[in-house]
């Protein structure tokens, strides 16, 4: 039986392999997929792999509450449900296992677009779940980047407004009380010329040596984006996608720092509507693989990837046309291992 489910799927694997787009017209992705893909929940968004990428942490939703699912079991648990709040819209492990949130303190259900961008503050949760989170005196717009090695991170100001920066800091305890420490502007948006047309946002600090940060800058109506990388010592961008009429946003960073994951939509140009996961080279070079196929099924689309630390892994999410950006309805583990095992099959 199994052998007839990996025929099947490389000859699947033979055509997507090679950039040849299938639509299928009243399909649903989720009962055609591959091996290589499996389901982990029927709910959340925005996952991030644990550093031994045993467990993926992710929200329940927007402005929800923060979940934790064991790969192997499946066990699903909550990690914030021990004290009330107002919901999140960003979590990540921290290098010492300790999970930091962004969120507002306030939310408005009829106008809730400020508390994800404008309002939302970083808080540090103990991975003892032993109280709750601690705020750190810092508003995030959007999503922060987090080391995977040590305690430093950095985020976004601003948004879209003229002033909008990056900032670097480190997290330090002080008698157990976590504090943000060292805060330095990197980058302002008003230095930017050719590559910022609308807005900017904080994604990964790229590894080995987490001295570049890569970081999405926006086209008019988010109707388009470039995966670009600072320098942080020299300041000095780069841009990588050099793509100015298709949507590329990075997320997911490989761990040897040489292709990061993007949103994209280059295979139809219809926006984030219809966008899926590719691997981009961060050469320079523009070089792009796609990864998944959920757009090709009308209606849906894949989205927030984030790979694990031995680079094994990838998680990610689906959802809907017209679901709002970073939305997820369930959280999928795609085996990055047996993905090109099956791609060297099917070349021989």
């Amino acid at each position: 039986m199994r052998r007839k489910l990996l025929f099947v799927a490389l000859i699947s694997l033979s055509a997507n392999c090679f950039g040849q787009s299938q639509r299928k017209e009243g399909k649903n992705p989720l009962d055609e997929l591959p091996p290589y893909i499996k389901r982990v929940t029927h709910f959340g968004q925005r996952a991030d792999f644990s550093h031994d990428g045993k467990r993926i942490l992710f929200i329940e939703k927007t402005f929800g509450d923060v979940y934790e699912a064991d790969i192997a079991t499946g066990t699903v648990r909550p990690m914030t449900h021990h004290y009330y709040h107002e919901g999140y819209v960003r979590t990540l492990y921290l290098a010492n296992g300790d999970i930091l949130l962004a969120g507002a303190r306030k939310f408005d259900a009829k106008d809730p677009v400020p508390s994800r961008k404008e309002f939302a503050e970083l808080w540090v949760l103990k991975k003892d779940l032993s109280a709750p989170p601690v705020a750190l005196g810092e508003y995030c717009y959007e999503g922060p980047a987090v080391s995977r090695k040590n305690m430093r991170l950095a985020w976004t100001t601003g948004g879209t407004t003229p002033d909008a920066a990056f900032y670097t800091g480190d997290i330090v305890y002080e008698d157990g009380t976590p504090k943000l420490k060292n805060k330095k502007k990197i980058l302002d948006k008003r230095d930017l010329k050719d590559i910022m047309k609308y807005d900017i946002e904080t994604q990964n600090l790229r590894p080995p040596d987490e001295k570049e940060l890569i970081f999405s800058a926006y086209g008019d109506e988010y109707k388009a984006c470039e995966v670009a990388g600072l320098n942080i010592e020299t300041g000095q961008v780069v841009n990588y996608s050099n793509a100015p009429q298709q949507y590329d946003e990075p997320e997911g960073i490989f761990p040897d720092g040489k292709y990061t994951l993007t949103e994209c939509d280059k295979h139809n140009l219809k926006g984030t509507g219809s966008i899926d996961i590719y691997k981009l080279a961060l050469d320079g070079s523009g070089q792009t693989e796609r990864l998944t196929f959920f757009a090709d099924y009308p209606g849906y689309k894949s989205s927030n990837p984030v790979v694990s630390d031995d680079g094994r892994y990838m998680a990610f999410q689906y959802a809907q046309k017209g679901d709002w950006a970073g939305v997820g309805r369930g959280i999928f583990i795609f085996d990055l291992q047996m993905y090109e095992e099956m791609k060297k099959s099917q070349r021989k």
